[in-house]
């Protein structure tokens, strides 16, 4: 067995644990050998979770925390460093868009709520900043660990409607890669920070803007299959093992990288 990719036993964190794209992540890492570590503020969803990954072989713990809420979140540091001892991985998935930031077609920038703009990018940015300020804590105590961060294909290129989360995953990706260096200059190369940037992929958040009510696709997703050279939108799924390399010993020596996951979307210029 080839040990270089294994990620068995490390204790991992997964902000948003339970949300479409956490809960894939949880799932995978713990039938990878992970112990994960699943964070939101639902007790319901993330209990659930965490016992269906357990009832499958897994092992998995929730833990009601909030990503803005600091107090909270060194008090949920502290179990689980009682409970496990370290912190391996933490993964920053919790973030998403929020439907009163994004602008209709017609709409103009001046009529966006300027209330629902901080919403999106609190909960973006600072939803990534906080629980790396305190759980990375630890990891600098102890001279290991590994943060992956998720930016998106909008911190690339402009993409239409979206300006408050395009902000914030572009804010995601900068801060990755200062905390990348800040770590590694100050307390060894055995602290990594990374970061994944999805393409285009189906979920609940998006599905309406993507797939009209009879399946076919919207306007805005011809647009985006025309410009992935793949000419297709990602599975969920395909996110996980690029979590599972940055989080091994196969990376190593990567460390401040953006990895793009999005069938060439970033790549390909359109003409």
């Amino acid at each position: 067995m080839n040990e270089l990719f294994s990620i068995n036993k490390k204790i991992t964190i997964i902000t948003g644990g339970y949300g479409i794209l956490g809960a894939s992540i949880s799932r995978y890492m713990a039938m990878q050998g992970a112990i994960v570590i699943v964070l939101g503020r639902s007790e319901e969803q993330g209990t659930a979770l965490a016992a269906d990954i357990v009832a499958n072989g897994g092992k998995a713990t929730f833990f009601a925390s909030d990503v803005l809420d600091l107090n909270t979140l060194k008090q949920t540091k502290e179990k689980i460093l009682a409970q496990f001892g370290k912190i391996d991985v933490l993964v920053n998935v919790a973030g998403g868009n929020v439907p009163g930031a994004t602008l209709m077609p017609d709409q103009p920038f001046f009529d966006m709520n300027i209330a629902d703009w901080e919403k999106v990018t609190d909960l973006n940015l600072n939803g990534t900043v906080y629980p790396s300020y305190v759980f990375g804590e630890a990891m600098a105590q102890q001279g290991y660990g590994n943060i992956i961060n998720i930016t998106s294909m909008a911190a690339y290129s402009a993409i239409t409607r979206v300006p408050g989360y395009s902000v914030a995953k572009a804010g995601i990706s900068n801060f990755t890669l200062w905390l990348a260096s800040e770590m590694a200059l100050k307390y060894g190369d055995g602290i990594r920070v990374n970061v994944i940037a999805p393409g285009f992929f189906i979920g609940n958040q998006n599905r309406a803007v993507l797939i009209n009510p009879d399946g076919s696709l919207t306007e805005r997703s011809q647009k985006v299959i025309a410009k992935t050279p793949m000419k297709r939108f990602g599975d969920i799924t395909e996110l996980n093992g690029a979590v599972q390399f940055l989080c091994s010993d196969a990376a190593s020596f990567i460390t401040g990288a953006i990895i793009p996951v999005d069938g060439g979307f970033s790549a390909f210029s359109g003409v």
